[in-house]
């Protein structure tokens, strides 16, 4: 069974940090560029990163910029978002998805999510 799992959501105060994880099981993930998506509550889902099959190119929204970073490890099956510097407006829950050949294709498959909330 395909399935991208997210985890290493939670409660933090502002200014705080968090690694995400998304972790594929079913595939190979290195076949698949990987973004992150974010939903708040009462809002649309938004794009917040992506990374290459390779890793060896990533983009961020500019919301985020400077403060997330993406990475992958190919050999653990896995991506990473490092979340610093948070704050209230990065509450969400943050998403994963398998995009195909590279980001600017559509997602293939999606992960049920995990809940960040920040907050003091």
């Amino acid at each position: 069974q395909l399935q991208l799992v997210e985890s290493g959501g939670g409660l933090v105060q502002p200014g705080g940090s968090l690694r995400l994880s998304c972790a594929a099981s079913g595939f190979t993930l290195s076949s698949y560029a990987i973004g992150w998506f974010r939903q708040a509550p009462g809002k649309e889902r938004e794009g917040v990163s992506c990374i290459s099959r390779s890793g060896g190119s990533t983009n961020y929204a500019d919301s985020v910029k400077g403060r997330f970073t993406i990475s992958r490890d190919n050999a653990k099956n896995t991506v990473y978002l490092q979340m610093n510097s948070l704050k209230a407006d990065d509450t969400g829950v943050y998403y994963c998805a398998a995009r195909g050949l590279s980001c600017s294709y559509g997602v293939n498959y999606w992960g049920k999510g995990t809940l960040v909330t920040v907050s003091s």
